[in-house]
């Protein structure tokens, strides 16, 4: 079993590079495996609702110019998603927010009923409403969200601060506990146990 880890701060070892090192280390103690993937620093297209990927049906982006599709395909072969960002203006960073919604829309088919869970990491105010916005397109996958002691916030500004906030810590690790737990108990016999739905009927108001 493995979880994917998103890091989509544009720093490689900043504060939330530091709570999802937390979440690993858990969770290669209870014996899952775990890889942190870093968005970096180059941009991240928008969605621009071409509908290129669902013609083409390859669970793709059409657009294959930065890390979309390399993350989607890693998401191909993992069990389950850990999505942490910065905080910017009572928001995640911008670059989260395009990133999951062009992999969700294009290539769906990777995440879909798999365990997930934000994390925000922020100076001072502001997580709890970007940490709200990171778990909506979650609900929407069918993903199950794992939750934790307290909601997944870590604070810190400078680089390494986010190590001092030690309930955050511990929230980091009880995440990742639970996350393990859930996916022990749904790949207990080497298949994922997943529930069967009703198609989905969609309901558009304007008419």
């Amino acid at each position: 079993m493995k979880v994917l880890l998103i890091n989509g701060s544009p720093r490689k070892q900043g504060n939330t590079f530091i709570a999802l090192s937390e979440i690993a280390k858990t969770l290669e103690r209870e014996g899952i495996e775990s890889e942190i993937v870093q968005m970096g620093t180059k941009p991240v297209r928008s969605c621009i609702a071409c509908g290129q990927c669902k013609v083409k049906g390859n669970n793709k982006c059409v657009f294959d110019d930065d890390v979309c599709n390399r993350i989607s395909e890693k998401m191909a072969s993992a069990d389950a998603l850990v999505v942490g960002s910065p905080v910017y203006y009572g928001q995640p960073n911008g670059a989260v927010l395009s990133l999951v919604q062009r992999m969700f829309f294009s290539a769906g088919a990777h995440f879909v009923q798999k365990p997930t869970a934000a994390v925000a990491v922020c100076r001072r105010g502001g997580a709890s409403a970007a940490f709200q916005t990171l778990n909506m397109p979650f609900m929407m996958m069918n993903m199950p969200v794992i939750s934790s002691q307290y909601w997944n916030i870590a604070y810190g500004r400078e680089e390494g601060e986010a190590a001092r906030d030690t309930e955050g810590m511990q929230t980091m690790r009880t995440l990742a506990e639970n996350m393990a737990w859930t996916l022990k108990k749904m790949h207990a016999n080497d298949q994922p146990d997943y529930p069967t739905h009703e198609p989905w009927t969609p309901m558009h108001f304007i008419r």
